[in-house]
């Protein structure tokens, strides 16, 4: 049975892979930077000192750099753990992709797909009672985890693992980022 999942996570990616075109490419490989989404990291920033003010809002960016850092080794400790080929990398399907850079990390979990699923739902935590529309920020991680299939460099089951943990992950960082932050700023 885990076998035939895996097959048909694979005949996923390349079905998904392959709906791309040289046109798009560029801006493919544009959404996957994590530096072409500088403007609305800036804008989140924003709207934290807006809300909580110079103090509480410069912990919340601390508690943020600490966020992404704590997300990306747990990620690296899964990849280096599982050993999952990336697609890009997989002689069974690499020559059906049409893949745009290359990888040589393991695959499984996505970092895009958790880290930014962990970011984006912890701002809506953070921020859903002072801005109805905080919720639009789950854009981000879809469209920014979609680049990794598009890109062939990710299996969906890595990206929907990866979505589903930065959901668990920020739900139990919000939790324990109000307990200390009660203590704090009472």
């Amino acid at each position: 049975m885990f076998d035939s999942i895996i097959q048909k996570d694979k005949e996923l990616l390349i079905f998904l892979n392959n709906l791309g075109s040289e046109q798009w490419d560029s801006f493919w490989l544009l959404i996957t930077n994590q530096f072409s989404w500088t403007p609305l990291f800036l804008f989140i920033f924003y709207l934290i000192f807006k809300t909580f003010g110079l103090k509480k809002g410069g912990f919340v960016i601390v508690s943020l750099i600490v966020l992404v850092t704590f997300s990306d080794q747990f990620v690296n400790l899964i990849k280096d753990s599982v050993e999952r080929l990336r697609p890009n990398n997989d002689p069974e399907i690499q020559h059906l992709l049409r893949h745009l850079n290359n990888p040589q990390s393991f695959s499984f979990i996505s970092g895009h797909a958790t880290t930014s699923t962990f970011f984006s739902v912890f701002m809506i935590l953070l921020l859903r009672e002072k801005y109805k529309y905080i919720y639009l920020i789950l854009l981000f991680p879809f469209v920014f985890a979609y680049s990794r299939l598009y890109l062939g460099v990710h299996y969906p089951i890595d990206i929907s693992l990866g979505i589903l943990m930065g959901v668990l992950l920020a739900n139990g960082y919000y939790f324990l980022f109000q307990k200390v932050c009660n203590k704090l700023f009472v």
